[in-house]
């Protein structure tokens, strides 16, 4: 086991200790990962954070896209730490001026999210950040608006990846090669 390895299974382990279960939220049968306590302790906080600021210097981003809305709460941290912009993809309507739009499939109808038209320089490797990885519906849907804008996906990380979901293999042809990193696979 490398230097590496022990310190990820401690930031694991971290992330993890403070990260709640709440059963039958929200609604039954569904286990939700809470992470608010993750954010009140300083200490697991800041770790997560300087984590995903070296994912943005160690894929060479440009730009980091944090995905409404939890995705905020991670991305834009990470960003400043890492000495790069920041980008909100949001909800449709959210956002003022000329803006980029996706569709994409939700288990019962669609939704979709937008991005500012002018976000992105041609070129731009961007890191996606969000805080879980499920059926990778949004995620899939941030990289084709970041794609049309004409910039390039340098990869997507997120905090916590639902596993059981298979969303990994959904992304797949929209990473194209490009790494997805979680920190912790549930």
């Amino acid at each position: 086991m490398t230097t590496a390895d022990i310190a990820d299974a401690g930031l694991r382990k971290l992330l993890l200790s403070r990260i709640r279960d709440v059963p039958d939220y929200p609604q039954p049968g569904v286990v939700f990962k809470d992470i608010t306590p993750l954010l009140a302790d300083h200490a697991a906080f800041s770790a997560l954070i300087d984590a995903l600021a070296a994912l943005c210097v160690r894929h060479e981003a440009d730009k980091v896209v944090g995905l409404e809305a939890r995705g905020f709460i991670l991305a834009a941290p990470a960003a400043a730490k890492a000495g790069l912009g920041f980008v909100p993809v949001r909800k449709a309507g959210k956002l003022p001026g000329a803006t980029l739009r996706q569709a994409y499939e939700l288990e019962y109808g669609t939704a979709e999210i937008e991005v500012h038209a002018d976000a992105f320089q041609p070129g731009d490797r961007v890191l996606v950040i969000d805080d879980v990885l499920a059926t990778g519906g949004t995620a899939e849907a941030s990289m084709a608006l970041i794609e049309r804008a004409g910039a390039r996906v340098a990869g997507l990380a997120v905090l916590m990846e639902l596993g059981f979901l298979s969303g990994r293999d959904r992304l797949a042809p929209a990473l194209a090669g490009a790494p997805l990193d979680a920190l912790v696979t549930v």
